[in-house]
């Protein structure tokens, strides 16, 4: 059953909606920019961005909800699975997104007050990054942000639940965000 589940969320989560939607649209996203919802906001606007978060989101949530309805103890591999797949896609040559809106709809159904406070603390401190060291660091706000919220997620997933399903989504996270560091764009910078 254990393989099962992670093979199951992995092939979910390689079903990255800003590469479907920006196939629709007659081009590929991964050419410009990453394919989660920041970069299809970058690339095609706020109503796409909106569109291909929530899907990315859901399927994240589906991933579990499906775990935890066929195999509770072995949930924390639905949320590998599901970000493993969207950050690195069998159906898109394993060139995928950063993971974020998966891991949080992964994170939902499981630990609400986990995955909650840290996007809270990472959206408070976007804009402190920007104005502060940003320009010094030059490095996107997304990679800086979830190294500094992962470890008070996970403080938190210790006191409100989820601590291996958090461990499994930002461990996969962590991978594809070195990943995206030690191989940034044409123009030494990381687009995340």
């Amino acid at each position: 059953m254990p393989a099962a589940v992670f093979i199951v969320s992995y092939l979910l989560g390689s079903v990255v909606m800003g590469i479907l939607y920006s196939r629709l649209r007659g081009d590929d996203i991964r050419e410009r920019d990453l394919p989660g919802g920041s970069g299809t906001f970058r690339q095609y606007g706020k109503q796409a961005a909106v569109i291909v978060s929530v899907l990315d989101i859901l399927k994240g949530a589906v991933a579990t909800w499906l775990a935890r309805w066929l195999a509770p103890e072995w949930t924390w591999l639905a949320v590998l699975g599901v970000v493993l797949g969207h950050c690195y896609p069998v159906f898109f040559r394993f060139k995928g997104g950063g993971g974020i809106a998966p891991f949080l709809g992964a994170m939902l159904p499981v630990a609400p007050v986990t995955i909650l406070g840290t996007v809270g603390l990472a959206l408070a401190l976007i804009p402190v990054y920007k104005a502060t060291l940003q320009k010094a660091l030059k490095l996107n706000a997304i990679p800086f942000v979830t190294a500094v919220s992962l470890p008070v997620g996970w403080w938190l997933s210790m006191r409100f639940g989820g601590s291996w399903d958090f461990l499994a989504g930002s461990a996969a996270m962590l991978v594809r965000a070195v990943h995206l560091v030690l191989k940034p764009d044409g123009n030494g910078e990381v687009k995340a």
